[in-house]
This record gives structure tokens, C-alpha cells and sequence, in this order.
């Protein structure tokens, strides 16, 4: 019976190791395959013959990207909406998750209730959009004219990860807040020599996760943004898509490598900050899930 068990058991583990392999090599792939695609020759990729390694390697693409100044303008509204707006929206997320965690806090359950209400039923695209606006023409009257503040500014609130950060702070024991104000400790003290230390796990995550979202945010910002010097490389990435995918442009190419590979060159490059930055925030990831999605 015990030998059965054990054979079982190294099939399963066979097996999934195998399905995981699998799977790590299907998200592998599309990355590998956009960074052949962006040196591979004109002739190969216009007649998909690159599979996975490049062929007939050249890197024009990536000098044609690198030389277009709008590239390295969008390349910096970029980073100034990721780190702007994940300081903004880390702010807004630890004050309010820190608030909701007290119960002496009054009208706690209805402000928690609200904010629950909130991933149910939303206002819709067309009031969000509303609202925006008249929050930009609020900036204007005050002289903020750089649209990138308003999408820092309006970006800046996720229930979920309020909700993280609560239930984290909810965890912290009530005896180590309790000698700190014995000591004298005041409210801030509390929460910044206290509370955030002990659930940097969780705050780690919440800033992946706001981090991410700002850096792959499109939508808003080619909506709220009538300036092209403003743009983010997301929209960047998708002007250029349209310009290389258009007929015309098409009819008329003539150099060395394919339209494509500047796409799947800006692709590389667009994604390459987040491939450095996750392994050193991946420690906090599960930890800081486990410690905020779950309350006891």
C-alpha cells in the first residue's frame, strides 16, 4: 500500500511539473517571440517565417525607435504617471485603509458599506467621463494646465486595495498601538512607526498593483489627454500601431526591416521596466495577499 502511495504520488508530481513547464514556456513564448520579431529581417517577418529565434538579425528597428524623440517624451510621461500616481494612490489607499481598520471610527460600517458598493455597480463609462471633465476644467481655472496631474489625481483611488490594506491593518495586534500611545505616540506616529512597518508586505503589493496599472494605463489617458506631448508610451504604442498597420504606410515601405518589428521593438521596451522591477517585489506578493484578503 505504501509503495502504491509513493508511485502515486511521483506521478503526480510528474505530471505537474510538467503542466507547469508547459505553462511557464506558453507565457514565455510571446515575449521571446516579440523581441525575434523586433530584429529579425524584413523578408522573415512579412512572411512570418520567425517562429521563435530571430533571423537574419538586424537592429534597425530598435534605432529607428530609439531615434524618434516622441518615443523618449512618452518614454517620461510614462514614468512620471507610474511614480506620481502610485505615491498618490499608495497615499490615498494606506490614509483610508488605515481609517477604515479603527472602530471607533464613526460611520465605519456605512463607509465601508460605500465603498464595497462601489465594485458592485459602478456610475458607468459616459458619468466617469463627465466627471473628468469637469475636473479638468476645475484644474484649468486654477492654472494646472498639464493633464498629467489629472490623471494622477483621478487615478488615485481602488477600493480593492483599500480593502487590502484595511483588513492588513486590522491584523496588526491592538497591544502595539496601544504602548505606542502610552509612550506618546500621536495618530500619525502610530500609523507610520507602526501600522506601515508591519504591513510592508501588503503595501509592497498594493503599489505593484497601482504601479502596473499606471504604467499599462491607456484609456483615460488618451481620453483625458488632448496634448500628444502629454501622451504616455501605452498611447505612443498605439499611434504607432496605427500608423504601421495603415494601407498606405504599408505601400510605401522600403527599408530593411519590417513595419512590425518597430511594433514588437516599442512592445520590448515598454514591458522591459516591469520584467526588472517584479522579481524584487514578487517576495511581498503572495505574503502580502495572504495578509490582506484574509481577516480572521
Amino acid at each position: 500500500m505504501k509503495r502504491k502511495l509513493e508511485i502515486s504520488e511521483l506521478i503526480f508530481k510528474i505530471l505537474s511539473y510538467l503542466l507547469l513547464t508547459i505553462f511557464a514556456l506558453s507565457c514565455l513564448y510571446p515575449f521571446v517571440y516579440a523581441i525575434s520579431a523586433a530584429i529579425s529581417g524584413r523578408s522573415y517577418v512579412d512572411y512570418n517565417q520567425v517562429l521563435l529565434f530571430p533571423k537574419g538579425v538586424q537592429f534597425d528597428a530598435f534605432r529607428e525607435m530609439f531615434g524618434n524623440n516622441m518615443f523618449w517624451n512618452s518614454y517620461s510621461n510614462t514614468l512620471f504617471l507610474t511614480f506620481f500616481g502610485t505615491l498618490w494612490a499608495l497615499g490615498v489607499s494606506i490614509l483610508g485603509g488605515y481609517a477604515l481598520s479603527k472602530k471607533r471610527l464613526l460611520f465605519r460600517r456605512t463607509f465601508n458599506f460605500f465603498l464595497v458598493f462601489t465594485m458592485w455597480f459602478s456610475a458607468g463609462l459616459v458619468p466617469q467621463y463627465l466627471n473628468y471633465i469637469n475636473t479638468k476644467k476645475v484644474f484649468n481655472s486654477v492654472g494646472i494646465s498639464d493633464d498629467k496631474w489629472l490623471v494622477v489625481i483621478a487615478m488615485g483611488m481602488a477600493a480593492m486595495n483599500i480593502i487590502l490594506l484595511r483588513n492588513a491593518f486590522e491584523g496588526v495586534p491592538s497591544e502595539i498601538e496601544e504602548a505606542a500611545i502610552v509612550d506618546g505616540a500621536t495618530e500619525m506616529q502610530v500609523l507610520s512607526k507602526v501600522y506601515i512597518p508591519m504591513s510592508k508586505s501588503t503595501i509592497a503589493t498594493v503599489a505593484l498593483f497601482f504601479g502596473i496599472s499606471r504604467w499599462n494605463g491607456y484609456f483615460w489617458a488618451r481620453q483625458m489627454m488632448s496634448n500628444l506631448n502629454e501622451h504616455p508610451l501605452q498611447v505612443f504604442v498605439r499611434r504607432q500601431l496605427e500608423y504601421f498597420t495603415d494601407p498606405e504606410t504599408s505601400a510605401g515601405w522600403n527599408k530593411t526591416y519590417a513595419s512590425d518589428s518597430v511594433i514588437y521593438a516599442l512592445i520590448v521596451c515598454s514591458i522591459v521596466p516591469i520584467i526588472i522591477i517584479y522579481p524584487f517585489i514578487q517576495k511581498y506578493f503572495a505574503k502580502g495577499v495572504n495578509m490582506g484578503g484574509v481577516k480572521e
